[in-house]
């Protein structure tokens, strides 16, 4: 009798900037020759999962750790428009180039891929399983007060790390048996601020750095810190978020567990850190390669 492998799934969470952490859980996983049947992803970890499908990793990873080399600052320029301060033209504009072609389809992905998006109207998750790849992965991540909500199928669509941070559960849905998260959110609760508070002056050296620091002051001179050094709109957002990103990762992980977690350590690197790629993505995958040999043994098989 013949053990034929279980059809693995990759779950890739939500984390903002942590989520360049998932470019290295992929590298390390390809590197070891352990490829999912099934992809599924929420917010940041949707757009990477997407771009590992389509060939566009590396290019994505260029991207992020070069990148005073593109127009990066023009791009997270604060417009505030009806729904969010980000340019969603620009936004779409750089999923075209760094992720996915415009007309690319889920269907036409070599693996099963879902992502998650929330319906802001009724709070239930709505899973893109087909359709225009890059409409999903901008409805994923389309964080409320960043980003403008998403129309479609005659729903009004947000982030999916509203409802289903980490998701294992589609991942189950789509097939898989046997799963992997990557949950980005494990130890970021009261670490953040004393974190920042060690970071060298030249951390904000950058264009994306100069994104950062420009977004803490328009938020800092509309809704200045109080004299009794109460946390500024900026601060207030970004914890909130980490905050409801933990308990709802927790309570859905406690429900539907995966087979092996991920948990890189990022409570270093905050909400709208990206010029920290380089340690995301190191600590990505040094964190996969400590369960390697759990996956092997796991998914050990005829494939």
């Amino acid at each position: 009798m013949t053990n034929s492998a279980p059809k693995i799934g990759i779950a890739l969470g939500s984390g903002a900037s942590r989520g360049w952490s998932h470019i290295g859980v992929l590298k390390a996983l390809s590197k070891e020759g352990i490829k999912p049947d099934v992809v599924c992803g929420t917010s940041v970890g949707a757009m990477i999962g997407a771009a590992w499908l389509a060939g566009n990793l590396q290019r994505l990873e260029e991207w992020v750790l070069d990148a005073t080399q593109l127009d990066v600052f023009k791009f997270f320029e604060i417009r505030m428009t009806k729904s969010g301060f980000v340019d969603e033209d620009r936004f779409e504009q750089f999923i075209h180039d760094y992720v996915v072609d415009r007309a690319t389809n889920i269907e036409d992905l070599p693996t099963r891929f879902a992502c998650v998006s929330t319906d802001v109207k009724t709070g239930r998750e709505f899973w893109f399983t087909e359709g225009n790849l890059l409409q999903a992965i901008c409805a994923s991540m389309s964080l409320p007060g960043l980003f403008a909500t998403v129309n479609c199928a005659d729903k009004w669509l947000v982030d999916g790390g509203l409802v289903n941070p980490v998701p294992v559960s589609v991942c189950r849905e789509l097939g898989a048996e046997f799963v992997i998260a990557v949950n980005l959110n494990s130890d970021i609760l009261g670490k953040h601020e004393r974190n920042r508070a060690s970071e060298k002056p030249d951390d904000d050296d950058g264009v994306l750095g100069r994104f950062r620091k420009s977004a803490r002051e328009y938020s800092e001179a509309v809704f200045p810190t109080n004299r009794n050094g109460a946390p500024g709109m900026f601060d207030v957002i970004s914890n909130s978020i980490n905050i409801f990103q933990d308990r709802i990762t927790r309570s859905r992980l406690a429900g539907d567990p995966a087979d092996v977690l991920i948990s890189p350590k990022l409570a270093h690197i905050g909400l709208l850190d990206f010029h920290r790629a380089a340690e995301a993505i190191k600590e990505g995958e040094e964190r996969t390669m400590r369960v390697i040999e759990d996956i092997r043994r796991a998914t050990a098989g005829s494939r």
